[in-house]
Parts: C-alpha cells; sequence; structure tokens
C-alpha cells in the first residue's frame, strides 16, 4: 500500500505552500498548524511530512518547538526536515518527539556526514533528494549542486544503506501541473531504493497513476497545495492509493 504523507510546510509559525521553492511565492493557509495536523490526523494520515521552510533557507531550525507540538497533538508519527545539517540538529529533532528526520543540503555535500548520520541513527534519518531537471539542489532549493545526478546520487544512498527517500521535482511543486511521474520511474528503476514522491499532484488522478508504481518500489505521496486548495480531500486521497486506515 502506497502512503500519503499531508504536508505541512512552516514559514514564520504559519501554514504555507510555496511555488517550485521560491520564498517570494508563498500563500497562507493557516495560522493554526496544530489544528491542521489535527485535522489531517483526523481524516486517517499515518504520518505528517513537515518542512521548516525558515530554517531550510538559513541554515538553522526555527520551527522545531512548533514541529514537536505538532506530533504531541496528532498523535501520528511526524518526519521534520529544512535545516538539520549537524548530527546534533539531528538528535534535537528526533528528542522533540519527532520521528524520523529529513536531511537535504548537508548530506548531498557531505559524504562522510551522510555515513556518520545513517551509522547513528539509521532509519530514522531519510535523505530528501530534491531535483530539477534531473540536478540536485540544494539550500532551499535556491542553488543547483552542479555535476551531481539524481540517480548517481541515490545509488550512493542505497551503497551505505539507505532503502528509502524522499524525491520533489522542485519545478513541479507547488504548481499543481501533475508530478514529473517518468522522472519517478527513472529513479526507481536505476536507484533500486523506495522512493516517496512529491512535487505537483493535482487531483485524485495523479495518485492512481504514481500508484501504479507501488510494484515497482513506491512507497508514499506527499501531498500539500491540492489538500489545501481543495482539489480532493486527504480522506479521498488515501482511499484512491487503496489505503483503508480511517477513523
Amino acid at each position: 500500500m502506497v502512503d500519503i504523507f499531508p504536508a505541512i510546510d512552516l514559514q514564520g509559525g504559519r501554514v504555507v505552500r510555496l511555488v517550485k521553492g521560491e520564498f517570494c511565492r508563498s500563500k497562507e493557509y493557516s495560522r493554526d498548524a496544530v489544528a491542521v495536523a489535527v485535522e489531517w490526523a483526523a481524516q486517517g494520515a499515518r504520518m505528517i511530512h513537515v518542512v521548516d521552510l525558515d530554517g531550510a533557507k538559513s541554515g538553522k531550525q526555527s520551527n522545531l518547538p512548533l514541529a514537536s507540538k505538532i506530533a504531541g497533538a496528532a498523535g501520528i508519527p511526524v518526519q521534520l526536515g529544512g535545516g538539520i545539517r549537524t548530527l546534533q540538529a539531528v538528535k534535537r529533532v528526533l528528542d522533540a518527539g519527532i520521528s524520523r528526520a529529513i536531511l537535504g543540503t548537508r548530506a548531498v555535500e557531505d559524504r562522510v556526514f551522510l555515513e556518520k548520520a545513517y551509522g547513528k541513527f539509521g532509519e530514522r534519518v531519510i535523505i530528501s533528494l530534491d531535483a530539477a531537471n534531473g540536478r540536485i539542489m540544494v539550500k532551499g532549493w535556491m542553488e543547483s549542486h552542479s555535476g551531481l545526478d539524481a540517480s548517481d546520487f541515490a545509488r550512493s544512498l542505497k551503497r551505505i544503506g539507505f532503502s528509502e527517500m524522499i524525491y520533489t521535482d522542485t519545478l513541479r511543486d507547488g504548481t499543481l501541473k501533475g508530478p514529473n511521474v517518468p522522472a519517478v520511474r527513472k529513479l526507481l528503476k536505476e536507484s533500486g531504493m523506495r522512493v516517496i514522491a512529491s512535487g505537483g499532484i493535482s487531483s485524485l488522478w495523479d495518485i492512481k497513476e504514481l500508484c501504479g508504481l507501488e510494484e515497482k518500489g513506491l512507497s508514499g505521496i506527499i501531498t500539500g497545495k491540492a489538500i489545501y486548495e481543495k482539489k480532493f480531500t486527504l480522506r479521498q486521497a488515501i482511499r484512491a492509493a487503496g489505503g483503508r486506515f480511517y477513523r
């Protein structure tokens, strides 16, 4: 079964969505992130995907206390990314009640750090591979890591021991133009890893199309703007993915 992860992106404590990761194109959806998380849990989510946008941009975690409150109130696991760039930061996140820390920039730029993070925390860390036209983006998607191919990096993750990763097409994220299914399929084939796909989800058809890759290794789908813009409900997305965990 493919899990559906509702996304909560935090900017200044508010729930927002960006377009293609551009901070100047931010739309606010709520000033009560905890209430949003409780609603997603009530609709059947098994894990919530939280991103500290301020942390992703600055490299310093800004919304960890709020993310901790979200985890406590929702009563379901939370994975958190954004600005987690040291082993100490990973530990702070996990100690705050977060189930899984998402690593991005530092994991891409520092192989030694990546190996140490996996050695110390194992599957409680997951790597977010954010790419545009096959090239990995870092530092809140503001910079391209030139010369680093997404599939090559994914294969290196598997060699370290990782079995699952998050893949976001940054050119689709927040656009409601549909996911980059060919890129997800290619990554699944070339990496041999389980993949949580993100970016561009706009309809239940998108959910069903991606779920067609479940046998190839697709393990989850992150949806954000589509549920905030009421293109479908989270409950409907879970049902479209074959889920049966309703409350």
